[in-house]
């Protein structure tokens, strides 16, 4: 299981990225969940756990309003599979990578990939 936290996005760019990664892997999330804003002055961190699969369906580029950071953390394994899904729908800069015995941590700068 991977857990995917996004920042600096909007409602809609989360949005977005969840159901690129919803397309390819399973999701704790109904199919029609949709990132809800809280009220406060507080920065606003939406999240989601996934459970990649060998087989998943690839997904092309998919445009995003702005860019957002991405951190995933879990398993090397699933932590690289979901890397690999962000990758085929959007730009990605890899920020940071912590990594440990059993789990993966790595930050993404993700935005919307150029032809």
């Amino acid at each position: 299981m991977v857990t995917v936290s996004l920042t600096g996005a909007s409602r809609e760019d989360a949005a977005t990225v969840f159901d690129v990664l919803r397309t390819a892997f399973p999701v704790d999330r109904p199919p029609d969940a949709v990132p809800r804003e809280q009220p406060g002055d507080h920065p606003v961190v939406w999240s989601a756990e996934f459970v990649p699969t060998q087989e998943r369906i690839p997904t092309g580029p998919t445009p995003l309003e702005g860019s957002l950071t991405a951190t995933l953390q879990g398993g090397h394994v699933a932590v690289d599979q979901l890397c690999e899904a962000l990758r085929a729908a959007f730009a990605v800069d890899e920020e940071g990578t912590a990594s440990g015995d059993q789990e993966k941590e790595v930050d993404l700068r993700l935005g919307t990939k150029r032809p």
